[in-house]
């Protein structure tokens, strides 16, 4: 049965229309090393377990520990009003609408506002990597005041994260998606920090250390190398951004 199921019921009535930050993962890894970072930077609680439909039946271990987990799992910071959604797995697109319709009651009733990480395709570059968001009706002014730029070309997202940002799109609740260009075939620590610093942190107002991110860049990128060449094996599970071009 499709549920999600809360182990630290305190920290609920804690949260006051919290923010979620998305981390499944997609080109460059950029959103699971966002929401790995801040579930690690501040020390998040692991707040529930994600049973939705269309979540692979598979356990989750951790290194040190013995006991199992799910791969897809909520972290909370009520000092934040934070939410994490780690996930340890891809997820298919197809299974991503799924997903999208289990959480939507939950968000409804904590008051949820997502936020949604992709990736777009660059070539290297030693410029520093270009963000852009886009968002659904009613939570686009946000963006504005939060001073982040609009996409200055027409595109889609795609994977498990356009077809979430596309339910929100269709039921019509707010959801902001957050698009960095990143490397397309590694593990990229620096696009996670710039989505960080120039995305999560205006849009929340929430201040989130970097520096370890930045310092410890070249282990994490070794440590996600194994689960990128996953997921280029599975592109299609891949959320990602890409342009249309001029003639779409």
């Amino acid at each position: 049965m499709a549920q999600i199921r809360i182990l630290a019921d305190e920290l609920t009535e804690q949260l006051d229309s919290p923010t979620l930050i998305e981390g499944l993962p997609g080109v460059g890894l950029v959103g699971k090393i966002a929401a790995d970072h801040l579930v690690d930077e501040f020390e998040m609680t692991h707040y529930g377990d994600v049973y939705c439909g269309g979540v692979p039946r598979v356990a989750v271990y951790m290194e040190g520990e013995a006991a199992l987990h799910p791969p897809i799992r909520l972290y909370a910071d009520a000092e934040h009003d934070l939410l994490v959604l780690q996930s340890d797995i891809p997820i298919h697109p197809k299974s991503a609408t799924e997903l999208a319709t289990c959480l939507d009651s939950w968000f409804a009733e904590l008051d949820v506002t997502p936020i949604y990480l992709s990736g777009i395709a660059r070539q290297k570059s030693n410029k520093v990597p270009a963000l852009y968001g886009v968002a659904s009706d009613g939570v686009i002014s946000q963006l504005v005041d939060a001073g982040i730029d609009q996409p200055t070309e027409t595109g889609l997202i795609s994977g498990p994260t356009g077809a979430m940002l596309s339910h929100s799109i269709e039921v019509g609740t707010p959801a902001f998606g957050l698009v960095v260009e990143s490397d397309p075939q590694f593990p990229d620590p620096e696009a996670a920090r710039i989505i960080i610093k120039h995305g999560i942190e205006p849009l929340t107002g929430i201040d989130v250390p970097v520096d370890e991110l930045v310092d410890s860049a070249e282990e994490i990128r070794q440590a996600k190398e194994n689960f990128a060449k996953q997921m280029q094996e599975a592109e299609e599970e891949s959320s990602q951004a890409r342009p249309l071009g001029m003639y779409q």
